[in-house]
């Protein structure tokens, strides 16, 4: 990791990786999409949340081992420490596709409600472009230097999905990967175009919060077996404060329900 690269995730709150994914991987990660859209039809994303003109999968290291490489590779690995500190967990693995001539717009949000706290960041997000991102079909707005407000949108603007006067859109080829302090405000624009948008989201959280979705539970008995110790240490498999922090959060939401 670069000097600039550091000094660009402090100012701006993200960083792009051009042609990260190589045409290889690339084409295995949309062909194994493709072939979960397809078998779980109205049931996708179910495990996480469904969303309207949009496309969604989510517990994604429990359905393929190209998955399980995205989530391990040290080039992204190292970029997340940067921003999270040197212990970090998976907090999930989804896709989000934006369907074709979309109107709804993603109103500007912080991954997980989630506002630094007094040992600094604890959310962030990874972002890889399955189709290329472009102006017109649905890709990522963001608002720099925004994570370092320590308030949410919704705190301070009277309509979060409205343009932002400071917001840029984050645009590029298939194949590259957005690293992105996840307390920045950010959010999906619509899809003008004919085709779906595509993305693949890995999300970080620091090892003392919960998971966004509690992998220990998610993951099939056969599928946590054959994890080798680095992917059980980031999936917090074998992590008892994991546990106490993921039973505490689902009691939480029961008792807001």
């Amino acid at each position: 990791m670069t000097q600039r690269e550091q000094e660009q995730l402090d100012r701006d709150g993200f960083l792009i990786l051009e042609d990260f994914m190589g045409r290889d991987f690339l084409a295995a990660v949309r062909n194994r999409v493709e072939e979960l859209f397809a078998e779980e039809g109205d049931r996708a994303g179910s495990e996480f949340k469904q969303e309207e003109q949009t496309r969604r999968l989510a517990n994604l290291v429990d359905k393929g081992d190209v998955f399980e490489r995205a989530i391990s590779l040290p080039e992204i690995l190292e970029r997340v420490r940067y921003v999270l500190g040197p212990r970090i967990k998976l907090s999930s693995l989804n896709v989000r596709s934006a369907n074709p001539y979309s109107t709804w717009v993603q109103p500007l949000h912080c991954d997980m409600g989630a506002i630094p706290d007094e040992q600094g960041n604890w959310v962030c997000n990874t972002l890889w472009m399955l189709d290329d991102f472009t102006a017109d079909n649905g890709a990522l707005r963001v608002v720099p230097g925004s994570h370092r407000w320590g308030k949410l949108p919704q705190q301070a603007l009277e309509n979060p999905a409205a343009p932002h006067p400071d917001e840029v859109l984050v645009v590029g080829k298939a194949g590259t990967v957005v690293v992105m302090n996840a307390h920045m405000w950010h959010g999906g624009t619509a899809n003008r175009t004919a085709n779906h948008r595509r993305a693949l989201h890995g999300f970080y959280a620091r090892w003392d919060k919960p998971q966004q979705q509690y992998q220990k539970q998610l993951l099939r008995p056969e599928v946590q077996q054959r994890m080798n110790p680095v992917l059980r240490e980031l999936l917090a498999l074998d992590d008892p404060l994991n546990d106490e922090l993921s039973s505490a959060e689902r009691q939480l939401s029961g008792f807001m329900r």
